[in-house]
């Protein structure tokens, strides 16, 4: 399973990286929002930082428009994935720029015919958002093994992001359910590798090792 961070701050991302589990970037407007600082100036710099996928958002939405902005964005850098909401115009920009070999991440989708039909019209990703399906009263994870099954059945190379990731256990479901990719907020990604019972037992460990030593 490849990890994603899903924010525009360098930091967090540099921090990630350091580990050597960064797998690549999601962003979104409500992200580059938050860090006050020019658009093309933040995807650039992230995807000078990062060698895997760096997905930037479209904001425009129709298919002219979508279509014009998305080959603006795929020339910031060669890692630059460009993300479109799942609408008609978004899957007729999809289509269009799959021609073109640009790389999309179809975003927004909440239902197993939207994936299909964004796989169909040739989207490098998509990304369904199963905190957001969760808060409907439905079950994302549900989604994300149902998404899975299509894709194996129809040979679609479309990859599953699942986006929208609330805590440490809808990433360790939607692993198990064959998601291809999770997207992470970087405070969630910070507590997948702590767990009470680790720092108890070290705790434990650097007693005993200071009795035997008689420090």
């Amino acid at each position: 399973m490849k990890f994603f961070l899903d924010t525009a701050n360098i930091e967090d991302i540099k921090k990630a990286n350091d580990l050597g589990l960064l797998d690549g970037v999601t962003t979104n407007p409500s992200l580059i929002n938050k860090e006050g600082r020019d658009f093309e100036e933040v995807i650039k710099d992230i995807a000078n930082t990062i060698k895997g996928p760096v997905s930037a958002e479209v904001t425009t939405y129709d298919y002219e428009s979508m279509v014009e902005e998305a080959r603006k964005l795929a020339k910031w850098a060669d890692n630059v994935v460009v993300k479109i909401p799942m609408t008609r115009d978004g899957l007729k920009a999809i289509n269009t720029l799959s021609k073109e070999n640009i790389k999309t991440n179809c975003t927004l989708i909440f239902s197993v015919a939207q994936g299909l039909l964004a796989a169909k019209a040739g989207a490098t990703y998509i990304s369904p958002f199963i905190g957001r399906i969760d808060d409907m009263g439905e079950d994302g994870i549900r989604l994300i093994e149902d998404l899975k099954d299509v894709m194996v059945n129809y040979g679609f190379d479309t990859e599953i992001i699942a986006a929208s990731i609330r805590t440490n256990k809808h990433l360790e479901l939607s692993a198990l359910a064959g998601a291809d990719i999770a997207t992470i907020p970087a405070n969630i990604f910070e507590k997948l590798y702590s767990h009470p019972l680790t720092d108890k037992g070290i705790e434990g460990f650097k007693k005993d090792w200071e009795k035997f030593t008689g420090k």
